[in-house]
């Protein structure tokens, strides 16, 4: 399994940044491409925190997903189209980040990924964590989420890009 090769790709990329295109805002409403980079980062974090619940648990959960995260899974991505959470839930990300910082938060977040895959096959598939929208998930798909979840940014990515290049 190679869930953090798109990872390493969005790393490289950050190298074409400088610190101010980072933060540039094109308009109101629309993320930097380091708030992009900030909220890719966090989510993903949550998501293995929730993979890390699933390893430590003894106890089978035989909730499943919820129909929406079962078409998410067997389509294996997210729909592409703008997703926009409730206002509660749709703070904008840090905008303060450097070059460097970034690259830093893509570092600890790929080694945390790698160690992950090579430790998923011992992870009881029947042990899951909760997610709001898609339902109970095990530990191997919350890993893959992550990954789901930076490549349904790449066309932000690109439009993001077309701003500043």
């Amino acid at each position: 399994m190679t869930e953090t090769k798109l990872l390493v790709q969005f790393q490289k990329d950050l190298c074409r940044y400088s610190d101010e295109q980072l933060k540039f805002i094109s308009s109101p409403g629309v993320w930097s491409v380091g708030q992009m980079y900030d909220h890719l980062i966090v989510v993903a974090h949550e998501y293995l925190d929730n993979l890390e619940t699933c390893s430590r648990s003894a106890e089978d959960q035989p909730l499943g997903k919820t129909e929406y995260g079962e078409r998410l899974f067997k389509n294996g991505g997210f729909p592409p189209v703008k997703i926009r959470l409730p206002d509660e839930l749709n703070a904008p990300p840090d905008n303060s980040g450097s070059r460097t910082d970034l690259n830093e938060r893509m570092e600890e977040l790929i080694r945390r990924m790698a160690r992950w895959e090579t430790e998923l096959d011992a992870i009881d598939p029947h042990t899951k964590a909760r997610h709001g929208g898609f339902g109970w998930l095990n530990a191997e798909e919350w890993l893959k989420l992550v990954e789901m979840h930076f490549r349904h940014h790449l066309r932000q990515k690109n439009e993001l890009d077309s701003y500043i290049f």
